[in-house]
């Protein structure tokens, strides 16, 4: 019964892919900014449900994909998270510009699992080599084209092979925290953790491990 009605979901999303593919033409694409990474203008016409077209200008932040991991040690009751200064919550009212986050980083030219396995090491200092996706989101798709792939992995002490804290050519200097998972979770009501990539991992493991 669960295969047929999956089945029939499926037929159901195709077609309204091939609908709205009918219902999308983008007329122009303009680059405004290619410093960092690329922000395009889109000039496109988009056929409404009563049939009448409208033409939309919209931007669009091309930074590439994404991936992020929470690490977690069940037996201690312990997660690692990092701790790093981020210049947009900084000018949009966060009082030092610090933030506490999952470890994350651009997938670049490298597959997820790839990409989160080095990026861990890089910035947490463990080494780990089994990881578990459970999900990937849009994380800001009103402006951003970023889809961002989660993951999740268990450490142990043994699984550390450097201090961690990011590449020194990026100038991330990150500080690695652990912490009792119950106060890290506790961190989202106070405000402490107010990183949306970060909650949503802190809840799957509340969920699903805890």
């Amino acid at each position: 019964m669960n295969q047929v009605k999956i089945k029939t979901i499926n037929k159901k999303q195709k077609h309204y892919l091939q609908t709205m593919n009918e219902k999308i033409n983008i007329l122009k694409k303009e680059i405004l900014s290619d410093n960092w990474y690329v922000l395009n203008k889109y000039t496109y016409k988009f056929q409404k449900q009563n049939g009448e077209w409208e033409t939309h200008d919209r931007e669009a932040y091309d930074r590439g994909n994404g991936a992020t991991i929470l690490l977690y040690n069940k037996e201690q009751g312990t997660v690692i998270l990092t701790r790093q200064f981020r210049l947009p919550t900084y000018v949009n009212g966060n009082p030092d510009g610090l933030l506490i986050e999952s470890c994350a980083g651009l997938l670049d030219k490298d597959n997820p699992e790839d990409c989160i396995r080095k990026e861990t090491e890089e910035e947490t200092g463990y080494r780990v080599s089994k990881v578990e996706k459970i999900f990937e989101a849009y994380m800001s798709p009103g402006s951003v084209t970023e889809i961002l792939y989660f993951f999740i992995a268990e450490y142990a002490k043994e699984m550390k092979v450097s201090e961690g804290g990011g590449l020194e050519e990026e100038q991330e200097n990150i500080e690695v925290l652990e912490l009792p998972f119950e106060e890290a979770y506790s961190m989202i009501a106070l405000g402490t953790i107010k990183d949306g990539k970060t909650i949503m991992l802190l809840q799957y493991l509340k969920l699903n491990v805890w």
